[in-house]
C-alpha cells in the first residue's frame, strides 16, 4: 500500500489543486491522510468554487467533495504527522497557504524529512512559497539550486491591487515567486505551457489550478504507482 499525506489550508486552499490530487491519487489505489495546521477542517477559498472563476462543473463538483469527503472533514494536525509513515506528502496550493501552511514549522519540517527520507513531495501553486521558508537539515534552503515552478508574478497582478491586498481586502504578505528566487530557487513557471509540472530529485512542484492533474500522475510516477484503467 502506497500512503499520502495532504497538507491543507484552513485559510483558503484552491479548490482543484486538492480535489485532482485527491482523487487521482485515490483512483491509483493511494491510501490517503489529510493534516491541517491545528486539525480542523481545511477552508475552501470561495473564488475556488465560484462558477464565474472556474466554471459551473468544476465548482459543484469541487464543492461536492469539499463538503462531503470523510477524510477533508476529519483531519489530523500537522504536527501528529510523522513523515516517516508516507511515501509522499502532498500541499495543495491556494492564496490561503502564505497564511497558513508557509508559516508552519511542522509544515516546514515534514517537507525537508520527506525528501531528506525516502519519499516524494508535491507543492502547487501558492503552496510552492514553502520552499522559501523551509530549510534542510544543514540549514540551507531546500529550494536553494533546485528547479521549480510555481504561481507566477504575473498572474498574481491579475487578482491583486496595487498595495498587495486580495479580493477579499487581506494583504498578500509576499508573492511566492520573488521568495522562492530569493531562496536560491531556479523557477521557470512555464508561461508558454498548457500546464508546467518540474521535477527535481524528490521535489514536484506545480504551476496552479490547471497543472494540478499532471502534477498528481507525475507524483504517481515518481512512486511506481500505477494508474488504474
Amino acid at each position: 500500500m502506497t500512503d499520502a499525506l495532504f497538507v491543507v489550508s484552513e485559510e483558503g486552499y484552491w479548490g482543484e489543486e486538492c480535489v485532482e490530487p485527491l482523487e487521482t491519487l485515490s483512483d491509483a489505489g493511494v491510501e490517503i491522510t489529510v493534516a491541517t495546521p491545528s486539525g480542523s477542517p481545511p477552508v475552501i477559498d470561495e473564488r475556488s468554487i465560484d462558477p464565474d472563476e472556474v466554471g459551473e462543473e468544476t465548482a459543484e463538483h469541487v464543492r461536492e467533495v469539499h463538503e462531503t469527503d470523510e477524510r477533508l472533514n476529519d483531519p489530523i494536525s500537522v504536527a501528529q504527522a510523522d513523515a516517516e509513515g508516507y511515501d509522499a506528502v502532498v500541499f495543495p496550493g491556494g492564496h490561503g497557504t502564505e497564511w497558513d501552511i508557509n508559516q508552519d514549522t511542522h509544515a516546514r519540517e515534514l517537507l525537508r524529512d520527506i525528501v531528506e527520507g525516502d519519499g516524494k513531495a508535491l507543492v502547487v501553486c501558492h503552496a510552492v512559497g514553502l520552499l522559501a521558508f523551509a530549510r534542510d537539515s544543514h540549514g540551507a534552503f531546500i529550494v536553494n539550486g533546485r528547479d521549480v515552478t510555481g504561481f507566477p508574478n504575473e498572474w498574481e497582478e491579475g487578482i491583486i491591487d496595487e498595495a498587495d491586498r486580495m479580493p477579499d481586502g487581506r494583504k498578500l504578505p509576499y508573492w511566492v515567486e520573488d521568495e522562492v528566487k530569493t531562496a536560491g530557487g531556479y523557477w521557470d513557471a512555464e508561461l508558454d505551457q498548457e500546464t508546467s509540472v518540474t521535477v527535481d530529485g524528490d521535489l514536484i512542484t506545480g504551476r496552479g489550478p490547471g497543472s494540478s492533474q499532471a502534477a498528481a500522475e507525475t507524483l504517481l510516477e515518481e512512486l511506481g504507482v500505477e494508474l488504474e484503467a
